[in-house]
């Protein structure tokens, strides 16, 4: 009687990294549910057609083990000068047995070797990035709730007069936007920005009397919120009238992660019914900080991509 020969499956960290494709997205939504996350089925059509994705296919052929997608900026100018990595995930049934270090060191040491690089870190990932080089550089203020609008009288966090007009934007408007980003952001991220129009429910321009444009700001649909994001704003009065506007045409609550620093605009929204819900850890590697103007950059796309 000839026995067969007992094949040793291979450990998890053994298995094979691939780029992810269109195609995946439900399997990428799929893997955020199982980790009690919400599906975010359009934020990830985004990252996974501006961006690369990365995974590894579950070895009981149930999804996918592990993901995570990477968005890449300044590829204009030659870049990759800076890439954001997000979206890092590990299905449960295959938690803390080294899939989530392995598939990081692959995109950060071999995909973006000598890349600088930037995420947002939750509490929970946060010492595996430190780990692998990532320095806190800033942090970040997750705020979700229904907005109140503001009375006749106004509270006292009201806006100073002679902030500029706001209004929705034009396909011509495309241009201002894209080298206003530009700056404030330190770096190109055009492949990203285009894309606005078709994934946000709306975007906003603020512009002074004489036309200068002085901030844009979008709000797209995730779940049962209107994400506020990107937010780009010469000064607080201009971050206000642009989150204002966008919150006049929804009903949904709002969700937006802001740059602590920013004190008085935090506040503000707290006056306004947003409440604070989490606290995440701006991160960054080969690079003291992000690039830019932080004094404009009022909160970003998305937490997963800057």
């Amino acid at each position: 009687m000839i026995q067969s020969e007992s094949v040793t499956p291979p450990h998890l960290t053994d298995l094979p990294i691939r780029a992810l494709a269109a195609d995946d997205l439900r399997r990428c939504a799929d893997l955020s549910e199982d980790r009690g996350w919400p599906r975010e089925d359009h934020k990830w059509g985004l990252l996974l057609a501006a961006g690369n994705g990365y995974g590894v296919d579950a070895p009981d052929g149930q999804g996918l083990a592990a993901a995570c997608v990477v968005t890449e900026y300044g590829l204009a100018n030659g870049g990759p000068e800076l890439a954001a990595v997000g979206m890092v995930l590990v299905a449960a049934r295959y938690d803390r047995q080294g899939l989530g270090r392995r598939l990081m060191k692959y995109v950060c040491d071999d995909v973006l070797k000598g890349v600088p690089l930037t995420l947002h870190a939750t509490p929970f990932g946060r010492p595996l990035y430190e780990e692998l080089g990532f320095d806190t550089t800033g942090r970040a203020e997750m705020l979700r709730g229904t907005f109140r609008h503001e009375d006749a009288s106004g509270p006292s966090g009201a806006g100073p007069s002679g902030d500029p007009a706001v209004r929705p934007a034009h396909a011509e408007d495309l241009a201002r936007i894209l080298r206003l980003d530009a700056e404030v952001f330190g770096t190109d991220r055009t492949h990203m920005i285009i894309r606005l129009p078709a994934f946000a429910d709306r975007l906003v321009v603020a512009e002074d009397t004489d036309g200068t444009l002085s901030g844009y700001a979008a709000a797209w649909p995730n779940m049962e919120t209107h994400v506020i994001g990107p937010l780009v704003a010469r000064d607080t009065g201009t971050a206000k009238a642009l989150v204002s506007a966008l919150a006049a045409g929804t009903d949904r609550p709002l969700r937006t992660d802001v740059d602590v620093r920013h004190e008085e605009f935090l506040g503000w929204l707290k006056e306004r019914g947003l409440k604070s819900v989490a606290f995440n850890a701006v991160m960054t590697r080969g690079i003291p900080g992000l690039p830019g103007d932080w004094t404009r950059r009022w909160a970003p796309l998305t937490v997963a991509a800057g």
